[in-house]
């Protein structure tokens, strides 16, 4: 199918490598493009034997491999899939499905739809950062960190991708829904992986929850802002009751009193500017919305 692109990720993948493009080759898709983080295995050797276009990516980061090869891909259709086995390339079909069906420009695959190879802690996080995300974003998605997508070259233009590692999915979705992209998910499997996993749990969970945080900065300000104002406003609180407690013995802290009504203050002075914010986003929306139809009509 000359107008989808496979694009694979891969570092060290030499156990599972091969079988994926043999299979997305069985399946009649013969555009593989794979995208290597300097491998010190056999994984780009085996890929060039198994058929597929294979590039060393600049710098490190799944987020900079992904980026630099979306600047090479023109096919219509980009399908993005992890190289370590835990996605089925035989589901392909399923991800472009609403791409074709004109329902959905970028399609994630749910790994939680048929249920998979997690961890109690994968799941557990997976299932607070999908939260924290819709809370954000106003958007309720169930995967948002699926390594299995596919996406129209077009919205893929529209993007501004700038991550540099796991966060890469992450910022995508983020992306499509700042910039109105249709996006739909799907079911599908999640096998356990072949190899070493290159994913740090706490360490790029935490990027992931601080990206989707400061991403919210502009499509969600009241988001952004609401939570450093509640923060201040609870410290304030906290050192407030400790203030009068004290005070009903007949002990006075004066600079704790002073620190307490700057916190407060702060609070509320951060809230009213995620409250412009929203304001402000909102008045920007409908104005886009307004020139689109402008120039549907023309």
């Amino acid at each position: 199918m000359k107008e989808v692109c496979i694009l694979i990720p891969t570092l060290n993948e030499e156990e599972s490598i091969g079988g994926i493009i043999r299979e997305f080759k069985e399946n009649g898709f013969e555009d593989i493009f794979v995208i290597d983080g300097n491998s010190t295995d056999s994984t780009r050797e085996i890929a060039k034997r198994e058929g597929a276009r294979v590039e060393v990516q600049h710098g490190k980061g799944k987020g900079t491999a992904v980026r630099h090869a979306l600047e090479r891909i023109e096919e219509d259709i980009i399908v993005i899939i992890d190289g370590d086995g835990t996605y089925s390339p035989s589901e392909v079909r399923t991800l472009l499905a609403p791409i074709r069906n004109n329902e959905a420009d970028h399609v994630i695959g749910n790994r939680f739809g048929f249920g998979g190879a997690f961890t109690l802690s994968h799941r557990v996080g997976n299932w607070v950062l999908n939260k924290v995300f819709g809370l954000g974003y106003g958007v309720k998605l169930k995967d948002i960190l699926s390594g299995y997508r596919a996406l129209t070259k077009d919205c893929v233009r529209e993007m501004s991708l700038k991550k540099e590692g796991f966060e890469i999915e992450t910022e995508m979705v983020v992306e499509s829904v700042k910039r109105g992209i249709r996006i739909k998910e799907v079911p599908i499997r999640y096998e356990k992986r072949k190899g070493v996993s290159k994913l740090n749990f706490v360490r790029d969970g935490v990027r992931i929850l601080y990206t989707l945080y400061t991403l919210a900065r502009i499509y969600n300000p009241m988001f952004y802002f609401g939570i450093i104002g509640s923060l201040f406003i609870a410290v304030g609180i906290i050192s407030g009751v400790y203030v009068v407690i004290e005070w009903y013995k007949g002990i006075s802290h004066d600079l704790l009193t002073v620190f307490t009504s700057l916190m407060i203050i702060s609070g509320v002075q951060f809230l009213m500017f995620g409250l412009l914010g929203d304001i402000l986003v909102t008045l920007q929306k409908d104005m886009i919305e307004v020139l689109r139809d402008m120039i549907k009509k023309k």
